[in-house]
């Protein structure tokens, strides 16, 4: 099946209505050229409905309220009711979510007059669990009617733990503001990776394809080639799975991640997995690790989209350490040791 939306100049994803093997084939040559020793990459036995997150932009239409992606290059916002990509069931709570606040007669937010209500909405749903969590961003305190649109989207949709309102008045391209409150249940559901309780807010990072990132992770561990002797530094750790797999075979751990909210996450689950050798740094990587107490042999790098920061690399450079496995965003996701 073809993407219906892909002629429409969605830019949500590219490459969807090529052949799943010839798209591999494209990123593995460019990989190739970049690091001509690299392994086979590893590919999906099925690719879509994969993505365990939801995000949509509202928009105001000449009826009603809709909600979609950007036209590619553009912040001109496609209707879209579905996606190829993404987990079924978190589409189907997506849609629900805008039936309801479209009822209420609340307008969408202009970024160009910053006026109005609606922003954005996210529906994060956990793979293994189900659990989902639904946020709407609006672009500054009113939401009216939010709470009772809270109760009854959990009431319709029996898989939703927690509807979360998020604050964002800024005028950059950031999809969620720093405040939060819960309009009902909590933010916080479960999810299972690799064997292990994973614990996620609406704020925290969460790999979008939970199946890929449990290979991802198991393969950067074995790159690392741990041993009890090592001691393993999680860089930007987010919820701290990568850390807690390292735990296993290192002598300890230390996660650094500057979200508080990702911090406290990792520190239930490693609670809850009984992990008792690794610890979570809440602050800046480069500054934490500038630290004499912090003096790891093996480092594991997986940086947002920005990169590691110099200072960061700089800090690595001076401890030495005997490998450093990085998760580089602009390759697809493959380790390099």
């Amino acid at each position: 099946m073809n993407c219906p939306f892909a002629a429409k100049g969605c830019g949500g994803c590219a490459g969807l209505n090529e052949k799943y093997g010839d798209l591999l084939k494209s990123k593995e040559t460019g990989f190739r050229r970049l690091f001509p020793d690299a392994l086979p990459i590893v590919g999906m036995q099925e690719p879509r409905g994969c993505r365990n997150k939801v995000l949509r932009s509202f928009a105001n239409g000449k009826t009603s309220l809709y909600h979609g992606m950007y036209r590619s290059g553009t912040h001109q916002i496609i209707s879209i009711d579905r996606c190829l990509m993404e987990n079924p069931r978190a589409v189907e709570t997506a849609n629900a979510a805008l039936a309801l606040l479209s009822g209420m007669g609340l307008p969408a937010y202009r970024e160009d007059f910053h006026k109005g209500i609606l922003r954005h909405m996210q529906v994060r749903r956990a793979h293994a669990t189900g659990q989902t969590l639904v946020t709407v961003i609006t672009g500054g305190e009113e939401f009216p009617g939010g709470k009772e649109f809270a109760v009854r989207l959990m009431e319709r949709c029996r898989d939703v733990k927690g509807v979360i309102h998020n604050i964002n008045p800024r005028g950059d391209s950031a999809v969620m503001g720093y405040r939060s409150r819960v309009l009902a249940g909590k933010d916080e559901i479960w999810d299972r990776m690799s064997g292990l309780e994973v614990c996620l807010t609406s704020r925290s990072f969460y790999q979008v394809n939970t199946a890929q990132a449990e290979k991802l992770y198991a393969r950067a561990v074995e790159f690392a080639a741990l041993t009890p002797e090592d001691t393993a530094l999680d860089a930007y750790c987010g919820v701290g799975i990568i850390g807690m797999l390292a735990a296993k075979s290192a002598g300890s751990v230390t996660g650094i991640e500057l979200i508080p909210d990702a911090v406290n996450c990792a520190k239930k689950a490693a609670r809850k997995n009984g992990i008792n050798n690794i610890g979570f740094i809440c602050g800046d990587t480069a500054k934490a690790l500038g630290k004499d107490s912090l003096s790891p042999s093996v480092v594991f790098m997986d940086p947002p989209r920005a990169g590691c920061s110099e200072d960061f690399l700089r800090a690595v450079i001076r401890r030495a350490p005997r490998r450093i496995v990085s998760i580089p965003k602009r390759c697809g996701g493959t380790p390099i040791t």
